[in-house]
């Protein structure tokens, strides 16, 4: 399922919620009319026909909300003639809290709706910084190498978060970053932005990858403080059949071989997260992994691999493997993504990015066929 098609599935459910919502009000009236036509007139029910203007304000407009009081106020009139007590003290009292809740419901539902457009303007914004922060990556990134990315935001009605990705073609090769920044909210947003911003001026101007890092780390100490961090995976391929990667306390790529196996590439040196270089004795080492045609390395942030499910087990990955197995990487991807919300059954409890590189010169199922 694509990032799109879910966010589509998201609105038609919350259409159909707000329709129900809209509709809530005239069915309480009508049940409690009916009840009061079916237990006679001495049940004094028609004093809740208040609630319809009451849940109107909920998820109705202003002439909505209107509309409902003046339709609890017809019944409740109607209801009194028919019980043979449109006189008495008790049906202008119910008349008058109608109105009251109806005056009142009509406030909330004005305030409501200008609290909606704040937020669907505060939205709009939160967008356009998405398509800054996290720009979309080419589907294929220099000869052969196909690439695929996911993202989903623990912060609920958000689309980003802490966690970063980002994939450039350079004079040294491809290089890609995927990285976990400590913490939530917008503070980790902005740091976020630091890195990504650092990472692709450094990408193009570093030969070696450790000189990337350097630039990094030199960003995050000038633009930051406090004793915030970055955990990252850095990764080169200058076209030949291997990958170079620098893990700088992140999680270990796993690789996927044309074969059908699979493994974590665990760093032999791995270097400390970004922002705590002065704490690094020796210059991080990077190490290399075969990527020859047919192969994928799956990179990810730890809210893939710590998202629970209802009993706490945590998601089995690599066992997972198989679902990145069809043609397009996306698809693949996406087929990973949506198997890793139905284990945890609710929203995750923290970001979860992934990035998918394969290469495309053999697909990993014929050549698996063929070995």
């Amino acid at each position: 399922m694509s990032g799109a098609f879910a966010r589509l599935l998201s609105s038609v459910e919350t259409s159909k919620t707000q329709a129900t919502l809209r509709s809530l009000p005239f069915i309480v009236m009508a049940v409690v009319a009916l009840i009061d036509l079916a237990s006679g007139p001495n049940s004094g029910l028609f004093p809740l026909l208040a609630l319809g203007p009451a849940f109107a304000s909920v998820a109705c407009g202003l002439a909505r909300t209107t509309m409902t009081g003046v339709v609890a106020l017809v019944l409740c009139f109607a209801l009194a003639l028919y019980n043979d007590n449109l006189w008495e003290p008790r049906t202008a009292i119910t008349a008058m809290a109608i109105l009251g809740v109806t005056l009142a419901s009509v406030l909330a539902s004005a305030g409501r709706l200008r609290h909606e457009r704040r937020l669907a303007d505060v939205r709009s914004v939160a967008e356009a910084a998405q398509r800054v922060l996290l720009r979309p990556v080419p589907r294929r990134a220099g000869p052969g190498i196909g690439v695929a990315v996911s993202y989903t935001s623990a912060t609920a009605e958000a689309r980003i978060g802490g966690d970063l990705y980002e994939v450039v073609s350079t004079p040294h090769g491809v290089r890609i970053i995927v990285g976990d920044v400590q913490g939530k909210g917008l503070e980790a947003v902005e740091t976020a932005a630091v890195v990504l911003g650092a990472f692709r001026e450094a990408a193009y101007d570093e030969a070696r990858l450790q000189g990337v890092v350097t630039r990094l780390e030199n960003a995050l100490t000038r633009e930051l403080s406090g004793e915030q961090f970055v955990t990252a995976v850095l990764a080169e391929t200058a076209g030949d059949d291997s990958l170079t990667v620098l893990n700088c306390g992140h999680p270990p790529p796993m690789v996927l071989t044309s074969g059908g196996d699979h493994w974590f590439a665990d760093p032999p040196d791995e270097a400390l997260p970004l922002g705590m270089g002065s704490l690094q004795v020796t210059e991080p080492v990077p190490y290399r992994l075969p990527f020859e045609p047919g192969d994928q390395v799956l990179f990810y942030t730890d809210g893939v691999i710590e998202a629970r499910d209802g009993t706490g087990r945590f998601y089995p990955l690599a066992s997972r493997a198989h679902l990145l197995s069809d043609t397009d990487p996306q698809v693949a991807l996406d087929a990973l993504r949506a198997d890793l919300l139905r284990h945890v059954g609710r929203p995750l409890a923290d970001d979860a990015a992934m990035l998918l590189l394969r290469h495309r010169a053999a697909h990993p199922a014929s050549a698996q066929n063929a070995a």
